[in-house]
């Protein structure tokens, strides 16, 4: 508890994590803000609001986790921090649950800020059930922000310069998009894009195969990045 407890106030108090931070709320709040001047009455609902902060979460929260994965070696902290902790796994392990906190703290920001807008525009809309929002469509929309933020953090711990992460976490999903168009790889988009296995999340329309795409599809992003950057940073040499 104290390393995870360490390893979250690293990402606050630092000016590059506090900043991504407040950018993570002013942004929520500015989508939102302009959702309010353009939704319709009847659409100007709760499940639409938050709908809509799902771009800028989905595009914010993994650098989030990009920074806490890289802080080590961009910030050159980790000779101070494999000195105290040598077990650097138990890091990972800290890092990983300090920035799923943080993460989850900005959903909460963000149902807050959508049941706000929410609120304001009933009188002035007057939508018909302004505050409908299925458990399946909040949970799916909690759980792909969660694994969004876990990639951030795998593909930090695998490649530990913030800038090159950050390009490659980016970069290589549209590559792949783009070979995924491919006629003879259109099979197997469902099973290795990740993208496409979180879209039925947002939907709250989960089947069976749904969630063997996504099992796969996490397995190949998250699961297998991580644990390859947790065999090269038990070796990784402090500098």
């Amino acid at each position: 508890t104290t390393v995870i407890r360490v390893e979250t106030r690293k990402l606050i108090d630092t000016l590059s994590g506090r900043w991504l931070l407040i950018a993570i709320g002013a942004l929520t709040a500015v989508v939102l803000v302009a959702m309010w001047f353009t939704v319709e009455g009847t659409n100007a609902t709760f499940e639409n609001y938050l709908s809509g902060t799902a771009s800028p979460l989905m595009m914010l929260l993994p650098v989030l986790g990009i920074l806490a994965a890289t802080s080590e070696w961009s910030q050159r902290t980790g000779l101070t921090t494999y000195t105290l902790e040598p077990r650097r796994l138990r890091v990972l392990v800290a890092k990983l649950v300090g920035s799923l906190m943080l993460g989850l703290a900005c959903i909460v920001l963000a149902f807050a800020l959508a049941a706000a807008i929410t609120a304001a525009g009933i009188s002035a809309k007057n939508p018909a059930h302004p505050w409908s929002l299925s458990l399946a469509i909040a949970g799916g929309f909690v759980l792909a922000l969660m694994l969004s933020l876990a990639q951030g953090v795998a593909v930090g711990t695998l490649i530990p310069n913030t800038p090159a992460a950050v390009v490659v976490y980016f970069l290589v999903p549209f590559a792949w998009m783009f070979l995924m168009q491919w006629e003879r790889m259109r099979t197997l988009r469902p099973w290795a894009d990740l993208n496409s296995a979180l879209r039925p999340l947002f939907e709250g329309g989960m089947t069976g195969q749904d969630w063997a795409h996504l099992a796969v599809a996490t397995s190949i992003w998250v699961v297998l990045p991580l644990v390859a950057g947790a065999l090269v940073l038990r070796r990784r040499e402090v500098k």
